[in-house]
């Protein structure tokens, strides 16, 4: 079976987020990006993959468009076991473009699609292709956007673990809205706090003391730049709290640099940016090695949120990201969403479990 075509495919989802807000500099952001990559074969059968996007999906769709898809017609669709070698190929041949950001997300949505492939050719859920399913459906924590009122920050708090949440997460970078948040939601609920690399590392290392009465789980990339390993490490060291990092970073091969560092208690490899189900799986046994907890980076509802479902099955621990917002549409007809009780359940139909909606597709789709 050979691979006859790539396609790249921008959708943009309207989102409400209430109170809270979603930037990049000055602009609020009120859509979801996604580039969902489509790889056909000449057998009929059709794989999805997840390119990460955010703000710039013209440019991640020009990176599938015109780096990978010419990479990838013509190959013969390997099984589990080749993939890996088909991606370490790929990347070898586009290394001058880059080994990390545009070029990875490029090719984790390939990567994705190939195991979506995989396991359909062999008539199996891509979760069993990858070893013991632990978990048939897995928690889920509500990662919160920017909202800054202590007062906003507890009260939608309080609406998350109302609707089956079990975990919050912010997107903050002031003590008092940590203790708003930890005093709505009482001791036992497990809470992380994103600042999103905008510290000195003697900076963070303050608000880790300022902010372990609240007892956060870990602070998530609190230091710029998020490749300062040593000043992660040392914010760890000296700061009481766990520290987490990972969404900006791509491939094995950085995260055994930030894990050698000491830098993270939990590493956050992205599916969609890190280099796919393929990098995500080197980087998990890593981990497991080196006694650092996987907690995915997440936030996103295409075929990247089914792989990371999929990914964490395997796993008797880790929780996976959504973003606490109300979107207009899904690609996957609710069936993704998470349920009363606070879990996402693993998509059980072949390869990653659900066919995107092609009218959803259609009505979003930026030309």
């Amino acid at each position: 079976m050979k691979i006859t075509d790539v396609r790249a495919h921008q959708i943009r989802i309207p989102y409400d987020a209430g109170v809270a807000s979603f930037r990049q500099g000055a602009s609020a952001i009120t859509a979801l990006d996604m580039v969902i990559v489509e790889v056909t074969t000449d057998a009929g059968l059709t794989g999805w993959g997840d390119a990460f996007a955010y703000v710039c999906p013209r440019t991640t769709r020009s990176a599938v468009e015109e780096m990978i898809a010419p990479q990838a017609r013509g190959l013969e669709v390997p099984d589990a076991a080749g993939i890996a070698a088909v991606m370490e190929q790929i990347q070898r041949n586009l290394h001058l473009f880059g080994r990390y950001g545009i070029t990875m997300f490029a090719i984790s949505g390939l990567d994705i699609a190939l195991w979506d492939l995989a396991a359909k050719i062999k008539g199996v859920p891509v979760h069993r292709l990858l070893g013991e399913t632990r978990r048939p459906a897995i928690p889920a924590y509500a990662s919160l956007l920017r909202i800054g009122s202590p007062d906003n920050i507890a009260a939608e708090c309080k609406k998350a673990l109302a609707l089956g949440y079990g975990a919050i997460k912010l997107h903050e970078t002031t003590a008092p809205a940590v203790y708003a948040a930890r005093e709505a939601i009482g001791p036992g609920v497990p809470l992380m706090v994103d600042m999103n690399c905008p510290l000195s590392g003697e900076q963070a290392i303050a608000f880790a003391g300022t902010c372990r009465d609240a007892q956060p789980m870990f602070l998530e990339e609190p230091v710029w730049p998020p490749e300062d390993f040593a000043a992660l490490a040392e914010v760890r060291s000296k700061g009481g709290l766990g520290v987490a990092a990972g969404e900006n970073a791509c491939t094995e091969h950085q995260f055994r640099q930030m894990m050698n560092a000491g830098a993270v208690s939990h590493a956050q490899p992205s599916v969609i940016k890190v280099g796919g189900i393929t990098e995500f799986l080197k980087v998990a046994a890593l981990a497991d090695r080196l006694g650092v907890k996987i907690v995915p980076h997440s936030p996103y509802f295409g075929p990247g949120l089914l792989a990371t479902l999929h990914l964490l099955a395997g796993r008797d621990d880790g929780f996976v990201e959504m973003f606490y917002l109300k979107r207009e549409a899904c690609l996957w007809g609710g069936r993704a969403d998470v349920d009363a009780t606070g879990h996402v359940a693993v998509p059980t139909g072949l390869g990653l479990g659900y066919e995107p909606d092609r009218g959803v597709m259609e009505r979003y789709r930026v030309a």
